[in-house]
């Protein structure tokens, strides 16, 4: 935006509603605390400085944002007590009590708010002193009520404890979301009292006291009741989450081409992105910012969380798939477990029961059955046999195998890492390796023993 602009977040109440250890900001939406999808519209207006107030579980809170979003784009401020709102923003006065600019109050419980709205929000804004954002509801018990004056302009805002019999018909709300003038906010801020039961100080009362010093105060009416919905209880919470999860799948089918068969059964993230003619069966979890390519078929049972899928790929029932890369024109499953950036090259298969950790899986290699490879690389071409283990680990380090292209690995086969086996080399079933199988080499028994040379070892004549 093209005016000097700021934004603050309120984040630092714990939210007793909640029924939770857990401050309410840190609780999940769409894979994501509440908190950062309040942060990523706020980056997305591009304003000079986005400051968090923190109060409980401050620690957690930061780590939580700084997860997302660079350090050097967003401040934190602590909240000491939980005095009220008035309080929370008085909290940032040093950073913008003289700043000569416009300063969007968000909460960090509202987390559909979106950056459109805010954009109409400081266009409304335009020469006033404050500018109230409001929502009409059919049933608004328990919200501050918007009052408007003969003209049809700001009065006041009355809480519901206080309201009259008359006031409590009023269907506009106070969504808790502001502009401001940043310096006529905190002169104002400094003449709030907390002359009430709650001994609090309520940001609510500054509108009222720049009006009655002649300042302009509007009000912007929000045409979507759902942006300003703040999180209080988990029944919200779930809600909202069905919510995110519809709009998702519809667009998703409408804008990308994607064949939900149960649109009702699968959780997919906002953040996903899918190719077109892909087929998504019933109880399929898709989290975070996974990739799916085009004509892929996820079968059922199966959750992809932080991973790439390339085109032509079927993930079989019941797979579990976190932090990994699945080329194109692969096969994956049933059952299969791929983890610790697992990757597997075009036209690989991983069968039943295969689990891949910190590994590469070559160009049309296979692991179909029972297998369990960590911290490998494997080659072109090679066919790892049923039940075999790269045992990786010696009590104290984790050690790595090399396998490499064209290899015929026996089925039960034990590869004591660390380890290499060249080029087109086999061992029998059942065999365990302690030592580097050359080239064209073949081992087989306990401790496996070479009874085939190498192309290398039969060029110099030993055996």
């Amino acid at each position: 935006m093209n005016i000097d602009l700021n934004i603050l977040i309120m984040a630092a109440g714990l939210g007793t509603r909640m029924k939770s250890n857990l401050a309410k900001v840190l609780h999940q939406l769409d894979g994501r605390p509440l908190i950062n999808h309040v942060v990523e519209t706020a980056m997305k207006l591009d304003p000079r400085e986005v400051c968090v107030i923190v109060g409980h579980q401050a620690d957690d809170v930061k780590a939580a944002v700084l997860n997302d979003f660079d350090a050097a784009k967003v401040s934190f401020v602590i909240q000491e007590k939980q005095l009220g709102t008035g309080d929370a923003v008085n909290a940032a006065r040093s950073q913008f009590e003289k700043a000569d600019s416009t300063l969007i109050v968000l909460s960090g419980d509202v987390p559909m708010i979106t950056s459109d709205t805010l954009t109409a929000l400081v266009k409304a804004h335009s020469g006033a002193a404050c500018t109230v954002l409001s929502v009409n509801l059919k049933d608004p018990t328990g919200y501050g009520r918007v009052v408007r004056d003969k003209h049809d302009e700001f009065d006041r805002i009355v809480e519901q404890k206080d309201a009259s019999d008359e006031e409590k018909k009023i269907d506009e709300i106070n969504s808790s979301i502001y502009c401001f003038d940043s310096k006529k906010l905190y002169a104002a801020l400094s003449q709030v009292v907390n002359h009430n039961a709650q001994g609090e100080y309520y940001l609510t009362d500054v509108p009222r006291i720049l009006r009655e010093q002649d300042e302009k105060i509007a009000i912007f009416l929000c045409d979507d009741k759902r942006e300003v919905e703040g999180v209080n209880d988990r029944r919200q919470l779930a809600a909202m989450e069905k919510t995110i999860r519809k709009k998702t799948v519809e667009r998703l089918m409408l804008e990308s081409g994607v064949t939900f068969i149960d649109p009702k059964s699968v959780y997919v993230s906002s953040c996903a992105e899918f190719g077109r003619d892909t087929v998504i069966y019933p109880n399929v979890t898709i989290e975070g910012k996974s990739v799916i390519g085009e004509s892929c078929v996820i079968r059922a049972g199966t959750r992809i969380k932080d991973s790439n899928i390339g085109d032509r790929v079927e993930v079989r029932d019941n797979c579990l798939i976190r932090d990994s890369e699945v080329g194109s024109d692969c096969t994956v499953g049933p059952m299969a477990h791929l983890r610790g950036h697992a990757v597997m090259k075009d036209g690989s298969k991983v069968g039943n029961f295969v689990e891949l950790k910190k590994t590469t899986l070559g160009k049309e290699s296979k692991a179909s059955h029972l297998t369990y490879l960590g911290d490998a690389t494997i080659g072109e071409n090679t066919n790892i046999g049923a039940g075999t283990i790269t045992c990786n680990f010696d009590g104290k380090n984790k050690h790595e195998t090399h396998i490499g292209d064209n290899v015929k690995i026996g089925s039960d086969t034990m590869l004591v890492a660390p380890i290499k086996v060249g080029d087109g080399a086999a061992t029998g079933a059942g065999s365990v390796v302690t030592k580097d199988v050359e080239k064209g080499e073949l081992v087989v028994g306990i401790p496996a023993k070479k009874i085939k040379a190498g192309e290398e070892t039969k060029a110099s004549g030993s055996e």
